[in-house]
C-alpha cells in the first residue's frame, strides 16, 4: 500500500533538507570530521573549499550532508510517528482519481463512512482530474474543526459526504488481517517506535494469520537497530545479520538478540522506493531464507551514514546542528552489496501487483486433497488456490506472476493425492490466460548458455534486440558492454558532459558508458578515448566483471586482499595485467569463468552468450539472483 509521503531517512529525497541557511560549523571542523570518518578518502578538491557546502558538493555523495537546527529537527521527525490533520487515509493517485487505501483508526475519515476501496473523485466540488498526488493531498489537509465535502465512488456509485478535519497520527508501521488469516504489516520507515508497532501487530493476530506480508514499498530506510530488531521477530535472534566495511577495512557484524515472534511464510513487498535500511531487511530474508520477496528490485543504497551532532561533539556543534556522513558499506548476512544494484526480489513484478500476487501467495497448504493448487518452490514453498488465481478479479495478477516466475523454479500441480510437475506455460493455458509471455528469448535454445540468459532475461538484467530475440553468438562491443552492465547495475545514468571525446552523451550507449566509468568499472583507452565500437577481448571482460565483484562480494574483497604471491601462475597466455582478475574469477571448484582459463583466448571477442554466462555466474554467486542454472 502506499502512504502518506513520508521524508526517507537515509538519502532519497535528502535534497529536501539541503537549505543556503548560515552554517555554525566551520569548513576546518568540517574537513576534520571528514577526514576521520568518512568511508573513501576525500578528494583533493575538498581541501580548497571555502564553506561547508562546497566541501560537501566535492564529494558527488547525496547522502551526506550538514542539518542546521530546524533541519535536524525534521530529519529526525521523519523516523518517527508524526501527528498530522486531514481526512486521516492512506492514498494513491489513480487515473479515476484518488484511491482510498487505508482509513486510518479514530480520523475524520472513518467518522464519515469512508472505506478501503473508494475512490475519491472531488473535494468541495472540485474536480481531482489533472492533480498531482502532492496537490490533492493538500486539499484534505487544513486547520482541525474545518469542514469540507468528498465525493467519492463505491461500487459504481457516487457519495458525497461533509468530513470534519481532526488530528491523526500517522505510525511507521501498521498492522492489518487480510481475508481473516492473513497478517498484513506496512512499513513507512525503521524508527524508534517501529520495531513496537510491529511486535504489536504480530501478537495481535497471532492466532488468526497464517502467512504474514510485510510492505517496504516506498520504505526509505531509517535507523539499524530499528530493522535489525525488528527482523528477529521474523528469523530468530543472530548475530550477523550485517557486515559494515569502514574506511580502514575493518569489518563488524550486526544483529539483534530479540526474540523471534512468528515462524509464519513471510513474503515482503518491495518497490524502487525501498532503500537503506528496508533493503538490509529484504537482504536479510532473502539469505537466510525466511521468505519470499515480490516486486520492484529496490533503490540501491547500499552505504550507511553516522550522525554527529551536540551529543557526541558538543564544541563543533553548540546550536542544535548535526553532519551526517557516510561511514560505511554494509553486506548482507551472505556478504553481498545493495549498492547500486538494489535487491532483486524472488519475484519480479511491477509493484502495484504485488499486493495482489502475495495474497494468492498466501494460500494455506493444502490438507490432504491437493486438487485445485499450485505449488512453487522459491525460498520455502508457496501455495495457490487455482480457483481464486484464475477468478475475474485475480486473472492480470496471476499471468504476471506466472511471467515473473525463472524456468528454473519447481512447480507442482496438485494431482488429488499428490504433486505433478508443471511450467508456468502449462498453467497458463490451462487457465486461459490467453496474455501470458514467456520472458525469455526465441533465438536461444541452442545456445550452451540458454539457462543463463533465461535466468537474467526473467530478472530483466539483460534485453534484447527488441524482437524477442538476443543473438547470443554475436561479438560485444564495448559500448555494448557498458550497457548490458548499467542495466544489470540498474545503475543511474550519467548526464552532462562525456568522459571520453569519442563517446557523445547523444548516443545510444553514451550514458552508459560513463556511468560505467565513474564507478571505476570500465577504463578509457588512452588519449581520452574510449573506443565503444572496438569488441571487448575475454581478459578485459572478466577484468571488469572481477572489479564488479569487488565491489559486491565481501568475501571476494577479502580473497583479494589474502591473495598469495603465486596467484597468477598458470594464467601467462593472459596479459599480465589480467592475471590477478582471471585467478580473482577462477577459484577452485568455485569458478565463476564459464570454461577453463586455458580454455579461453584470452584475446578473443566476447560474446553476448558468453558476457550472459559470466554475469550470471557473478550475480548468482552474490545471492543476487537464486542459483537455479
Amino acid at each position: 500500500m502506499k502512504h502518506f509521503a513520508r521524508l526517507p531517512a537515509a538519502g532519497l529525497a535528502v535534497a529536501l533538507f539541503l537549505t543556503t541557511a548560515a552554517q555554525a560549523l566551520t569548513p576546518t571542523q568540517a574537513l576534520e570530521l571528514l577526514d576521520q570518518y568518512y568511508l573513501d578518502p576525500l578528494p583533493e578538491a575538498a581541501f580548497h573549499q571555502t564553506d561547508v557546502a562546497g566541501i560537501i558538493r566535492t564529494l558527488n555523495d547525496p547522502y551526506t550532508q550538514y542539518f542546521t537546527s530546524e533541519e535536524y529537527n525534521a530529519f529526525l521527525s521523519s523516523l518517527t510517528d508524526t501527528e498530522q490533520v486531514g481526512a486521516g487515509i492512506s492514498i494513491q493517485l489513480t487515473d479515476g482519481g484518488l484511491l482510498v487505501l487505508q482509513v486510518l483508526p479514530g480520523s475524520a475519515a472513518e467518522a464519515g463512512g469512508l472505506e478501503a476501496g473508494d475512490i475519491i473523485t472531488a473535494i468541495d466540488g472540485r474536480s481531482l482530474e489533472g492533480l498531482d498526488l502532492n496537490q490533492a493531498a493538500s486539499l484534505l489537509t487544513g486547520q482541525a474543526g474545518t469542514s469540507f465535502q468528498v465525493t467519492y465512488l463505491r461500487d459504481g456509485e457516487s457519495h458525497t459526504v461533509t468530513l470534519t478535519r481532526r488530528a491523526f497520527v500517522v505510525l511507521t508501521a501498521h498492522s492489518e488481517l487480510w481475508e481473516d488469516h492473513i497478517g498484513y504489516l506496512s512499513c513507512s520507515a525503521f524508527g524508534p517506535e517501529t520495531a513496537g508497532h510491529v511486535q504489536e501487530g504480530l501478537e495481535t493476530y497471532a492466532s488468526q494469520a497464517d502467512h504474514w506480508i510485510m510492505d517496504l514499498r516506498g520504505n526509505g530506510g531509517g535507523e539499524v537497530n530499528a530493522a535489525l530488531n525488528t527482523l528477529s521477530y521474523f528469523t530468530g535472534p543472530s548475530d550477523r545479520f550485517i557486515y559494515m566495511l569502514s574506511r580502514g577495512g575493518t569489518v563488524i557484524a550486526q544483529g539483534s538478540q530479540s526474540s523471534q515472534l512468528t515462524d509464519a511464510p513471510l513474503i515482503v513487498l518491495t518497490d524502487g522506493n525501498s532503500a537503506s535500511a528496508s533493503e538490509l531487511f529484504a537482504s536479510v530474508i532473502r539469505d537466510t531464507g525466511s521468505g519470499l520477496l515480490v516486486g520492484g528490485r529496490t533503490y540501491g543504497k547500499g552505504v550507511a551514514q553516522i550522525i554527529i551532532n551536540g551529543g557526541t561533539n558538543p564544541a563543533y556543534f553548540p546550536d542544535g546542528d548535526a553532519l551526517k556522513l557516510t561511514a560505511y558499506r554494509f553486506f548482507s548476512p551472505a556478504g553481498t552489496s545493495n549498492d547500486t544494484i538494489g535487491v532483486m526480489p524472488h519475484l519480479l513484478l511491477d509493484p502495484s501487483l504485488s499486493e495482489e500476487a502475495a495474497v494468492l501467495l498466501s494460500s494455506p497448504e493444502p490438507q490432504g486433497d491437493t486438487s485445485g493448487t499450485l505449488r512453487i518452490d522459491l525460498n520455502g514453498a508457496w501455495y495457490i488456490d487455482l480457483d481464486q488465481a484464475c477468478s475475474d478479479s485475480y486473472r492480470a495478477v496471476f499471468t504476471a506472476l506466472l511471467e515473473a516466475l525463472p524456468d528454473g523454479v519447481l512447480l507442482r500441480q496438485g494431482t488429488g493425492t499428490g504433486w505433478a510437475s508443471t511450467t508456468a506455460a502449462s498453467v497458463a493455458a490451462s487457465c486461459g490466460l490467453s496474455d501470458y509471455v514467456h520472458r525469455g528469448f526465441s533465438d536461444t535454445a541452442q545456445s550452451p548458455y540458454a539457462d543463463e540468459i533465461g535466468l537474467l532475461a526473467t530478472y530483466g538484467v539483460v534485453l534484447g534486440g527488441g524482437d524477442g530475440t538476443y543473438h547470443p553468438a554475436e561479438s560485444l562491443t564495448r559500448g555494448q558492454l557498458c550497457t548490458l552492465l548499467a542495466q544489470a547495475l540498474n545503475c543511474n545514468l550519467a548526464t552532462g558532459e562525456s568522459a571520453f571525446t569519442d563517446v557523445s552523451m547523444d548516443a545510444w550507449y553514451g550514458p552508459a558508458v560513463n556511468a560505467l566509468a565513474a564507478l571505476g568499472l570500465v577504463n578509457g583507452v588512452g588519449g581520452g578515448r574510449f573506443a565503444p565500437d572496438d569488441p571487448v577481448s575475454h581478459e578485459q571482460f572478466i577484468t571488469i566483471l572481477a572489479r564488479l565483484g569487488l565491489r559486491l562480494d565481501l568475501e571476494l574483497i577479502q580473497t583479494w586482499k589474502d591473495r598469495p604471491e603465486e596467484a597468477t601462475a598458470g594464467y601467462d597466455t593472459y596479459a599480465s595485467w589480467a592475471w590477478e582478475s582471471v585467478w580473482l574469477m577462477d577459484q577452485g571448484n568455485e569458478s565463476l569463468l564459464w570454461a577453463p582459463p586455458a580454455e579461453i583466448q584470452p584475446s578473443g571477442v566476447t560474446t553476448r552468450e558468453e558476457a550472459a554466462a559470466l554475469t550470471c555466474s557473478l550475480l548468482c554467486r552474490l545471492n543476487l539472483l537464486p542459483d537455479l542454472v
